[in-house]
């Protein structure tokens, strides 16, 4: 299963438990690029999508999908080039976490969650209660897929679904998703053309996509469906809480929180990979942002999102959690600090390095390259930053004497040029 949600407009596609997916899917091959096709090309496009709409029917008929469903689902859809266009020209994510923070977590977002809180009071404390979920953190994952029910998406699911299946770039996962969608159908939960989301498929208040949905979505209003489309946000924001019990989110333990290093930490210790009590990570030096010891949360972590010039991080379970919704530090920490700013929380205390910047994945190229040929490989040149080319980083900075953080910033890359 996958979870497509969307932070700061930036679609980030995270894999969670598997799904299964159709064998085969027809691929059309030689389209043109749709969005400087001519009118003779397009009909072409559309009518070689029809023929994979066929095609497809045949498919989903296999996997219990009705003929009615079909029939009523595929009346009058033809092919998006819109949806080809944004998949096509999706900006490559490479904002430093201080500058994805600034959005993520404006002042705006802080307030319009601190009013959501007072209005939607009684019905988060219903869920929070439910399903032992903090209602802060329903909110900031609900402020950041929609801003709060804002923005939902108002495309046709199934006709961005059949376009992205019948486009093959990532054909088997659209249409394992276009196939969830046809059984939601089925089940009743929404006509369908009031199924709408983004243009990659995710759907409602929270974005979920359909093999989410279908795996997670709940009825609490109790009036048959899972109507994660309705203004009323009650089905969409107990199917987020629904979401992160299932993973096994402990209620009233923070994310994380910010900690100070000792001058003489030992940097190969911040690690997912190492975990600790509290008391431990003190015994080494750590503290939190006020001096003191940080309370005893369970086992953590220390996370360095910008490495040894920027804010540190002990995590805890419930950034796991967190990190099921959507695999990103980034998008995590974002939810996270917004959850506790709504509460009434400080902003983070430690300066961030506002004079670097990301890599732009050319950059990470290089960076990898560099590194492999000075005698430090990072097992292969991807562009990602793993945790290969993190021990590799650690590695040569360790061997020229500067602060072994594993960070792959930018000043690194120019001293390794």
């Amino acid at each position: 299963m996958r979870v497509l949600v969307w932070a700061s407009g930036v679609a980030l596609l995270v894999a969670t438990t598997s799904v299964a997916a159709p064998s085969t899917s027809l691929r059309p091959e030689g389209r043109p690029v749709v969005d400087t096709q001519p009118a003779p090309q397009q009909v072409a496009a559309n009518r070689n999508f029809q023929l994979w709409v066929n095609g497809f029917r045949k498919r989903a008929r296999t996997q219990g999908i009705s003929t009615a469903t079909l029939d009523r689902a595929f009346k009058g859809v033809t092919y998006d080039p819109e949806v080809i266009r944004r998949d096509r020209n999706q900006a490559e994510f490479t904002k430093s976490i201080w500058e994805y923070l600034d959005t993520a977590v404006s002042d705006k977002r802080i307030k319009n969650g601190k009013e959501a809180l007072l209005e939607q009071q009684q019905r988060l404390q219903r869920i929070e209660a439910t399903y032992g979920v903090d209602k802060e953190v329903i909110l900031a994952v609900w402020g950041m897929e929609s801003s709060y029910g804002t923005f939902r998406g108002d495309m046709d699911v199934v006709r961005s679904l059949s376009t992205l299946g019948f486009d093959g770039r990532r054909g088997q996962f659209f249409e394992s998703q276009l196939i969830a969608a046809l059984k939601i159908l089925q089940s009743g939960d929404v006509p369908p053309r009031k199924m709408t989301g983004s243009w990659a498929g995710a759907m409602g208040h929270t974005q979920f996509i359909p093999t989410s949905y279908l795996a997670y979505a709940v009825d609490f209003t109790g009036d048959g469906k899972r109507d994660i489309w309705s203004d009323n946000p009650s089905d969409a924001l107990a199917s987020t809480a629904a979401y992160l019990a299932r993973f096994g989110w402990i209620k009233g333990q923070p994310w994380g929180v910010e900690v100070i290093l000792p001058r003489e930490f030992n940097y190969g210790l911040a690690s997912r990979s190492i975990k600790k009590n509290p008391a431990q990570w003190t015994t080494l030096g750590v503290k939190g942002i006020n001096g003191r010891p940080v309370p005893d949360y369970g086992t953590g972590s220390i996370l360095l999102p910008a490495g040894g010039n920027g804010a540190a991080f002990m995590i805890f379970k419930n950034f796991q959690v967190i990190e099921r919704y959507n695999a990103a530090d980034a998008y995590v920490i974002g939810v996270g600090h917004l959850s506790d700013r709504i509460k009434g929380g400080h902003p983070i205390q430690t300066q961030w390095p506002r004079g670097d910047r990301a890599l732009t994945f050319m950059e990470r190229q290089e960076m990898q390259k560099q590194l492999t040929r000075q005698g430090f490989s990072t097992q292969g040149v991807d562009g990602k930053i793993g945790p290969n080319t993190t021990a590799a980083v650690r590695a040569f900075q360790v061997a020229n004497g500067l602060v072994p953080d594993g960070h792959a910033s930018l000043n690194l890359l120019k001293r390794l040029q």
